[in-house]
């Protein structure tokens, strides 16, 4: 499950100025860099990672990894991905294939070797599973937020019914915040139950694609929901500082936000969401992939030289779009991918197959054509394997013949971190952490990045 918009080799990394990468928009983004809500955290930037429900499974990355790698010192803030909307409109958990995964979030027992703490889970606790581990991971690291992501390409399915009436939004933040901020989790088979998981998340994070545009097969969407959004984003404040007067705490809210225009405009008032939403995730990848029949970037910085695509999308064209409309850049956090896209049956073209025809997707260990940045690393080492790198537009790519691979690695990233503090943006959001290495190689990029190290 992988987030979707639709959808030579260099010594140094370039450095880019902001004047080169991000000219002059209209109002500027001098006085937006300073609006929004203030920020809780010492960093003066957010670094915000996302762990995936279903990583403990296949490629084994449970919340423990988030300690060991390092990422956890590093990160301002950790998105738990995701929760479900039911046909009710509400926030639930379940064992239910393709709907919800209730093992995995606080039923599954955990022994000492994969526990945070070193303890293992014992059979009479009534939270154990990732939300446990959470908990724990939290004590290690007591400046750390944790966000339950709510929606996601595969949830989003229920949002619109949800968010269109104001009763409907009343009741499904109410049934969310109840469920994961007070933490009063449904009792199955002997774990969760009223309060068992207080304490653990620390806001939400409203993952809805898309608003007011064609998304997943079978997800309703309607024009009236770029209002909604908006009447939502606002429900959820108001709920979240109400419950937060109680407990003397400010409940985070942020929202995970697209880069086609086209997007942007059907589904978001940028002008004022940002009242309500302490940060802005926008998404800076998944702007091509073998979903196309041609090879090309998936997150270039700017858009290529030659590209053959009329208006491309890139980092600083979709950062772009959303000042132009309204939003504040010190509280847009820019998406960076951990993984990459692929595609076989590519001819060199005398572009070391960029811009080429493919046969379809490259093969990969959990999906064809999408390969973790872990994986990608060992074939850049293989000698199989030759890497390209284009430092003007801040994006790279591995070919051995027949196979491209595009993706972004360290000297990228440093790249796009030292953009979005010259366009004094809020931060980088990391999709996902099971992408990264095993110590964490990619995070430290984007931390020594983001604090100038």
């Amino acid at each position: 499950m992988r987030r979707r918009i639709l959808g030579r080799m260099a010594a140094t990394a370039a450095t880019l100025s902001l004047a080169a990468v991000l000219p002059a928009v209209a109002g500027g983004s001098a006085a937006q860099a300073h609006a929004g809500h203030a920020d809780s955290h010492h960093q003066e930037y957010r670094s915000v990672g996302y762990f995936t429900q279903w990583g403990i499974y296949g490629r084994n990355y449970q919340v423990k990894n988030v300690q060991t790698s390092g990422a956890a010192a590093e990160l301002t803030d950790l998105d738990y991905a995701f929760a479900n909307i039911g046909p009710d409109g509400k926030c639930f958990e379940a064992n239910a294939a393709g709907q919800g995964d209730a093992w995995a979030d606080y039923q599954h027992p955990v022994d000492a070797a994969t526990s945070v703490d070193g303890t293992a889970d014992t059979a009479d606790q009534p939270l154990a599973g990732n939300f446990n581990q959470l908990r724990e991971l939290k004590a290690k690291n007591p400046g750390l937020k944790v966000l339950l992501s709510i929606g996601g390409w595969s949830w989003s399915t229920n949002f619109s019914d949800a968010a269109r009436t104001p009763a409907s939004r009343q009741a499904l933040v109410a049934s969310c915040l109840d469920m994961f901020i007070k933490g009063n989790l449904p009792l199955l088979d002997g774990k969760g139950g009223p309060g068992s998981a207080a304490g653990i998340f620390d806001g939400i994070d409203i993952d809805w694609e898309w608003p007011g545009s064609a998304a997943n097969t079978g997800t309703v969407y309607r024009p009236e929901d770029k209002q909604n959004f908006t009447a939502l984003a606002a429900e959820f404040r108001r709920q979240l500082d109400a419950y937060g007067r109680t407990t003397h705490k400010h409940y985070e809210l942020s929202a995970f936000l697209p880069a086609a225009p086209a997007k942007i405009d059907a589904g978001f008032e940028a002008n004022k969401i940002f009242r309500y939403l302490d940060f802005g995730t926008v998404q800076g990848y998944d702007f091509h992939g073998p979903y196309e029949t041609t090879t090309n970037q998936q997150s270039a910085l700017r858009v290529p030289a030659g590209s053959p695509v009329a208006q491309d999308f890139s980092d600083t064209g979709t950062i772009q779009a959303w000042l132009r409309r309204g939003a504040p850049a010190r509280q847009l956090v820019l998406g960076l991918p951990f993984y990459g896209q692929g595609w076989t049956g590519v001819p060199d073209g005398g572009t070391a197959g960029l811009f080429q025809t493919s046969t379809g997707p490259a093969p990969a260990t959990w999906q064809a054509g999408n390969e973790d940045y872990h994986a990608l690393k060992v074939l850049a080492q293989s000698g199989t394997y030759t890497l390209h790198r284009d430092t003007r537009d801040g994006f790279a790519w591995l070919y051995d013949g027949t196979n491209f691979w595009t993706y972004d690695d360290p000297q990228v990233l440093t790249a796009k971190t030292a953009f979005i503090r010259q366009a004094h943006l809020g931060g980088a959001m990391m999709w996902s952490l099971d992408g990264d290495t095993s110590d964490g190689e990619l995070v430290h990029t984007v931390h020594n990045g983001l604090t100038g190290h």
